[in-house]
């Protein structure tokens, strides 16, 4: 189908229905993400149990990030797929490696009765969710990008970002239901399983939505598609705009787990908040960012990219660390959703702009392959192991703000990154 050829009357309309569709599978992938780490400590419990209570929570932790390193690997085979065979097949693909990972933790006895094959099988569980994950954010954001008018694309494709925040909102929802119908004992023991099986039940809807996607006008267009040895050569050669790309991918990846997977875990554990507490600190934080992204999207179409992304990288460096030493000063409940809200607003008004500024950068021939490899290998390697990261910081030196210099540092990497990617389009695209 062909966009352009829809009178305008409709045209509105089958755009609200492809990025809801393309977007239904990207809910599942966060959802997951966010249901491990909210009950990391429940899974702790369940498969990594031990007399010290740290050591297990970062068994945890570092499984809930372990998940992150095949993403890379899912980058550059699925991102390979799509470039070749699709967006809309391999979006498909995704979706069903991503409910095999969600059911095999949701059904996988306890250590009590497997011993250590408990821990291997949910590890087994998180890589097969990574492996998809790495190119469902780049099939996303490329498709949208591609169905999107003349002078729209940053709110078009602020709508891959937006819909995570709908499954951070619904797992926060879930969270507070469980904990008032159940109670904590029981969520710990059992009742943290339920979510995960919730997110299977929703697999055959989301699958129903995603079949009936069309492929975009640009992909039918293209007359050559390139093979994985020709994808990898095209990605070597424009390896710059992938590592720039990656530096700037790491602010967001890192902002995002910090202020919503790893939110539960801070509250509950450091600050000695409730569970409630923490689950409605999350729900705000949601919200928060399902408002700012499609606004701050919207505003880079007028703005431009760069100089959002320079001006909210500025302003995380100056006020990261020092909010996080006044929360932890005076550990309130109000406090500490000022704090989210603040640093929810930061990342949604730098995501905004960065996600659409990184698909648009990528070669066509490369651009779900590129777009995925950059975001990946930030994530991999920075920002799905900021739960632990941030638990060990503060573990190891007794300073609850310590995150807060994770931040910073994410910060720094995103300026630097913005700051080359800059100078790096006029190498690459003079015409851009």
């Amino acid at each position: 189908m062909n966009y352009s050829e829809i009178p305008e009357t409709s045209s509105a309309w089958q755009h609200t229905k492809s990025i809801f569709r393309v977007t239904s599978g990207n809910f599942l992938e966060m959802y997951d993400f966010m249901v491990f780490g909210y009950y990391a400590t429940a899974i702790a419990n369940t498969f990594f149990p031990g007399s010290n209570p740290f050591a297990s929570l970062m068994l945890t932790l570092m499984t809930f990030g372990a998940g992150f390193l095949m993403r890379p690997l899912g980058a550059i085979i699925l991102g390979t797929y799509i470039d070749q065979h699709g967006r809309r097949k391999g979006l498909l693909i995704t979706l069903g490696l991503m409910a095999l990972g969600t059911l095999t933790i949701a059904v996988v006895p306890g250590y009590s009765t497997l011993g250590i094959f408990a821990p291997i099988l949910v590890l087994m569980g998180r890589l097969l969710q990574g492996f998809s994950a790495g190119v469902e954010l780049g099939g996303v954001s490329v498709y949208l990008s591609e169905i999107a008018p003349a002078g729209r694309r940053g709110f078009f494709v602020s709508w891959q970002s937006a819909s995570q925040q709908v499954s951070v909102i619904f797992a926060a929802l879930l969270g507070l239901l469980l904990n008032h119908l159940l109670g904590k004992e029981m969520v710990s023991e059992w009742a943290w399983r339920i979510p995960f099986f919730v997110g299977c039940m929703v697999v055959p809807f989301l699958f129903y939505i995603r079949r009936s996607l069309e492929e975009t006008s640009a992909f039918k267009q293209k007359t050559h598609r390139p093979g994985m040895k020709e994808i990898a050569r095209s990605v070597l050669r424009n390896w710059p705009l992938v590592i720039a790309g990656m530096f700037m991918v790491v602010t967001t990846t890192v902002m995002f787990y910090m202020i919503t997977a790893f939110t539960p875990t801070f509250g509950k554990a450091v600050l000695n908040m409730t569970d409630q507490q923490s689950f409605l600190v999350t729900l705000l934080v949601g919200v928060s960012n399902l408002f700012w992204l499609p606004v701050m999207g919207a505003l880079s179409d007028r703005v431009g990219r760069r100089p959002l992304l320079i001006i909210f990288t500025l302003l995380m460096i100056a006020t990261a660390w020092p909010i996080l030493r006044w929360l932890v000063a005076a550990p309130t409940l109000t406090h500490l959703i000022e704090t989210e809200l603040w640093l929810s607003f930061l990342y949604a008004s730098y995501n905004g702009a960065m996600v659409v500024w990184l698909a648009e950068v990528m070669p066509v021939e490369v651009k779900a392959s590129g777009f995925s490899l950059a975001y990946s290998l930030a994530t991999a390697l920075f920002g799905g192991f900021t739960p632990a990261i941030s638990s060990y910081l503060i573990h190891s030196t007794g300073d609850k703000a310590m995150p807060g210099a994770w931040l910073t540092f994410a910060a720094v990497c995103g300026f630097i990154g913005a700051m080359s990617l800059g100078r790096l389009i006029k190498r690459y695209h003079p015409k851009y």
